[in-house]
């Protein structure tokens, strides 16, 4: 988060992909509500997407291509507070716009990314999140478990 207010400092939202919760948790506490932070979820993962709607850390789905990073039983216990306080919003994002965000991450900047690692470019990729007018986002592309095989 730190290295990301350095090199964006006039970002007004960042997307983040969502697994357990710790990336988001510390990016979120991080930026405190300065900027928005919003996280993104696979569909066939919504695990903060059904903590925030229960309440508290719940079990949920764990089935995506994603599944590797961004597919626990649970959020983590420590984070959800954070989330609650500091999480915009939540979007969940297709197995296929993953895909495609992939896709579209190597053809236009041959960033290769594993499928949790493009989840956050998906939602702005496929339309899942959409920027108002002016809106300066920035998008957390992360993780290494991947080869180029998936292409």
């Amino acid at each position: 988060a730190f290295e990301m207010s350095q090199q964006a400092p006039s970002i007004d939202t960042l997307l983040v992909a969502v697994g357990g919760g710790g990336l988001i948790g510390g990016i979120a506490a991080f930026y405190a509500g300065r900027i928005r932070v919003i996280g993104v979820e696979p569909e066939g993962a919504p695990t903060l997407t059904a903590a925030l709607q229960a309440g508290a850390p719940v079990d949920a789905p764990t089935g995506s291509i994603a599944a590797d990073s961004l597919a626990p039983r649970r959020v983590g216990a420590l984070m959800f507070p954070i989330a609650q306080e500091y999480v915009d919003r939540v979007v969940l994002v297709s197995d296929a716009s993953i895909r495609a965000a992939q896709n579209a991450l190597w053809d236009g900047a041959r960033v290769l990314a594993e499928p949790g690692g493009a989840a956050a470019f998906a939602a702005l990729h496929s339309g899942a999140y959409t920027p108002a007018s002016g809106e300066r986002v920035g998008v957390v592309i992360s993780g290494g478990n991947t080869t180029v095989t998936w292409k």
